[in-house]
């Protein structure tokens, strides 16, 4: 009965205190797939707006196929990680030729969507009764159960605990995560579900990214910029300080990934 009785608290608390978030007023799988690709590593506030940007130049999958690179670059910058960008493009282009994937398996295909991406997608948009475990997922799934998971053991219990429909029960965990189970000092006063939470100190933190100053990523997104501002790239790059080998490395990846 742990399941139940949690997993009840748990939906009719999101029911009543769930985020108003743009991409959750639809059940579109087209809005669905754009709104979980921008936030692969990407925090909710900085998605918002340019998904509603997005969703207003590209309102459907047809549109998005069709969509010109520079145009799609231009309304993704300030994201990060832009190959994101071209990927969706990519699968979009494949569910417009082929039509949605029926199966989990399937949505795995599409480029740039993960087994997390895919779960996310199955479940909101076509019903799926699959968990979504995240970094945030398991944070919550690992207090629950007392124990850090990770692998096999958090793909196992992600499956017992599992409630339905499992869409609302996926963006619930999402919810609790981002404002009471947080990282540290979580607000355990506030849960829903304290009650069933075995230790609320389990955690442990994911890798750090590497320093953004003086990194590749910023050459990258410096050259990128220049590029969509019809600025010369060499010169971009050693306003960055960086050597003329290193900046013509990059632009020679950003050309091998279809960027410029």
């Amino acid at each position: 009965m742990i399941h139940a009785d949690r997993n009840d608290r748990l939906l009719r608390w999101y029911e009543e205190s769930q985020r108003d978030l743009p991409w959750r007023r639809s059940s579109d799988p087209y809005e669905v797939l754009v709104s979980e690709v921008m936030l692969q590593q990407t925090q909710v506030e900085r998605v918002i707006p340019k998904f509603e940007h997005f969703m207003g130049t590209w309102s459907t999958v047809e549109a998005l196929a069709s969509a010109e690179t520079d145009d799609l670059l231009r309304a993704w910058s300030g994201l990060g990680y832009n190959t994101r960008a071209i990927r969706l493009r990519e699968s979009g282009r494949m569910i417009v030729a082929n039509g949605w994937p029926d199966t989990l398996a399937g949505l795995k295909m599409l480029p740039g969507v993960g087994p997390y991406t895919a779960s996310a997608i199955g479940s909101i948009a076509f019903g799926m009764e699959v968990p979504a475990t995240d970094t945030n997922v398991r944070r919550i799934l690992s207090r629950w159960a007392g124990e850090p998971l990770i692998g096999r053991s958090l793909d196992a219990y992600a499956s017992e605990c599992l409630g339905s429909p499992a869409g609302d029960w996926n963006q619930s965990l999402m919810d609790l995560g981002s404002t009471i189970c947080s990282p540290s000092q979580p607000k355990c006063s506030l849960c829903p579900v304290a009650s069933w939470c075995a230790d609320p100190s389990v955690y442990e933190p994911p890798p750090k990214q590497t320093r953004f100053e003086g990194s590749h990523r910023q050459l990258r997104g410096a050259l990128l910029r220049a590029h969509l501002a019809g600025k010369d790239l060499t010169s971009a790059g050693q306003g960055l300080g960086r050597s003329l080998e290193e900046t013509t490395t990059a632009i020679d990846a950003l050309k091998d990934e279809g960027l410029i």
